[in-house]
């Protein structure tokens, strides 16, 4: 999961009138302006036009131009008009606390460590010990590979991210609630706020599948208890990851897999990429459409699913605490610095590969407690 942050910062210096003939001439470079709006307490000013080349292009170039003065350029739309606003200031650089991240990290790994040996057997603390590590460590590979998918992706483009801040939970069923990563500074343009937020999942995933079949394969398949046990949600993708090991559909004629540890972590893999691909919000799948349908569709389309969530209580009570978790997050408004530029047809087939993905693993009843 990934949040953002408002920008730019605004530093103290002159008022915008002692550079505004300078800041004029860049701006009418880029732009017909049709009219201008200074506020000197700001500072800001305000120009409305039409752009005189393409919005990418221009941004780039005018950036560069005030980088020097301190500006910061943001690119919004106004009906068919274009606006170019002007702020006194530079972008946040990120404050890498990695002595916090490292020791959140450290909690981590033991509280999902702990978590592990809670759910597994053994006849020997060395076999439950074994079995807790066949849990963690493809759990946390998973967690990793998906943070560092948004991190590695977000320095490549230049944005200022912090480190990500993993979350131990020992009382919680895999021992973690994830990770956050905070966008200092928001990604340029629409088409790298995709990129980024879609980098995690896909990194993620690519762990998760391969951990989730070699599970598969070392868990037997055996007769349910009568009573008192816990069955793992389905998934179109996990069904078939069953059917591609076992060859029949599980569970089926009172028959299911027991999971070995290596399962039950791909499976919570599976898990945290489908709920981090909810599109709303501030969560990866909501950036994906925000990014692709602007700020106004994004925020239509979190409030729909919240409704939807609210409405699938009835199969799930946890999706009562998501649709809350979504609402607090939609509160939070965000945009990227240059949000005329729009994706390209190859962004929005990503965009589109990222809902399948999340149809494929959406799992409408994640956990079933059998009495």
């Amino acid at each position: 999961m990934t949040t953002t942050s408002a920008v730019p910062q605004d530093s103290p210096a002159d008022t915008l009138s002692t550079w505004r003939h300078v800041l004029d001439r860049y701006v009418y470079t880029v732009m017909d302006v049709h009219d201008i709006t200074l506020v000197d307490t700001t500072p800001t000013l305000r120009y409305r036009g039409r752009l005189r080349m393409p919005s990418e292009k221009a941004y780039d170039w005018l950036f560069q131009q005030l980088q020097t003065l301190h500006f910061v350029p943001l690119f919004r739309k106004e009906g068919d008009w274009h606006v170019i606003i002007l702020r006194r200031g530079t972008l946040p650089r990120a404050k890498q606390r990695v002595w916090l991240a490292g020791i959140l990290f450290v909690l981590t790994v033991l509280s999902v460590f702990f978590a592990g040996l809670n759910q597994t057997e053994g006849h020997t603390w060395g076999e439950m010990l074994v079995n807790a590590a066949f849990f963690a460590v493809p759990l946390l590979t998973i967690l990793v590979a998906h943070e560092m998918g948004h991190y590695l992706v977000g320095r490549f483009y230049g944005t200022e991210m912090s480190l990500p801040y993993f979350i131990p939970a020992p009382i919680f069923l895999f021992g973690t609630m994830g990770a956050v990563i905070n966008m200092v500074a928001p990604p340029k343009n629409r088409r790298q706020w995709l990129h980024i937020a879609a980098a995690g999942p896909l990194a993620g995933l690519f762990f998760a599948v391969p951990f989730t079949l070699a599970g598969l394969a070392l868990s037997p398949v055996k007769p349910l208890p009568p009573h008192g046990y816990i069955l793992e949600g389905n998934s179109i993708l996990y069904l078939a990851l069953k059917y591609l090991v076992f060859g029949r559909r599980l569970p089926a004629d009172g028959m299911d897999v027991f999971l070995h540890p290596m399962a039950w972590a791909g499976w919570g893999g599976l898990l945290v990429t489908m709920l981090n691909l909810i599109p709303a919000a501030q969560l990866d799948g909501g950036h994906v459409a925000r990014a692709l349908l602007g700020a106004r569709g994004g925020q239509w389309l979190t409030y729909g699913i919240i409704v939807v969530l609210l409405l699938m209580t009835f199969l799930w009570s946890g999706w009562a605490v998501w649709a809350l978790i979504i609402f607090f997050f939609s509160r939070f408004q965000v945009a990227p610095l240059d949000d005329i530029t729009e994706p390209t047809g190859w962004d929005k087939l990503l965009a589109g590969f990222m809902l399948i993905l999340f149809i494929l693993l959406f799992t409408p009843r994640p956990i079933v407690f059998v009495p």
